[in-house]
């Protein structure tokens, strides 16, 4: 079959036609930080329950996900009996999230946490994540932590929150197409309460915000966020 591509032009005709392109990328790019402001803004969902699982340390509750810091993002992935080519590999599609997700120095600078979490045991999880390479924490969904949190039978990511009284909120979730958009910190930031915590954000007042750029360091570079807890 012929590809029908498009034209070919002079180098200003190229320019014209991208700067053309360029007003609807900027209007898509405060239409995104105006989404990620009304996130910022959504009411809070207290977590109730004591949720349990599995770690590389031993058994672990949702607070211990989040290692000290404020924040905490949890995808969903599909590792366990009756997916895919269980137990040689996961699905397929959360695998390939997980190639994409940046190096969480950065994330951990901004005092938020980012994990995985699946119902394999955790023997499996660790044979998996050294064939491919992965090195994000990985827990093991023990109870209705799932089903609850809308992502029993469908990958999803949650963002969580932690008071200085160590109760937690649900403060957002991104599911199904809007999953393929996460991947890098600011992604992950964005979606999350506090945001990027810098000064241009339009953020609601006395959140953390420090100026942009002067926060970012190379990823072996960061000062520690926190200790994990035992």
């Amino acid at each position: 079959m012929t590809m029908h591509m498009p034209q070919i032009v002079s180098p200003q005709e190229w320019e014209s036609a991208r700067a053309e392109l360029l007003v609807k990328e900027k209007a898509l790019t405060r239409a995104r930080d105006a989404l990620a402001a009304a996130r910022r803004r959504m009411p809070r969902m207290a977590v109730e329950k004591d949720y349990a699982f599995d770690g590389p340390n031993g058994p672990a509750s949702l607070l211990d996900l989040f290692e000290g810091r404020r924040q905490l993002i949890v995808y969903r992935f599909f590792f366990e009996p009756g997916v895919a080519k269980w137990p040689e590999s996961g699905c397929p599609g959360c695998s390939f999230m997980a190639d994409q997700v940046a190096h969480l120095a950065h994330l951990n600078a901004r005092d938020t946490t980012f994990v995985n979490a699946a119902r394999a045991p955790q023997a499996d999880i660790e044979r998996y994540k050294a064939r491919m390479g992965w090195s994000m924490p990985w827990y093991t969904i023990t109870d209705d932590f799932d089903s609850d949190f809308g992502v029993g039978e469908w990958h999803g990511t949650n963002a969580f929150y932690r008071d200085d009284e160590d109760r937690i909120f649900r403060t957002y979730f991104i599911d199904s197409r809007g999953d393929e958009a996460l991947g890098s910190t600011w992604a992950y930031l964005d979606m999350s309460a506090l945001g990027r915590q810098e000064e241009w954000e339009d953020s609601p007042e006395g959140y953390p915000q420090t100026p942009p750029y002067g926060w970012w360091n190379l990823h072996d570079e960061y000062e520690p966020t926190a200790a994990p807890r035992s």
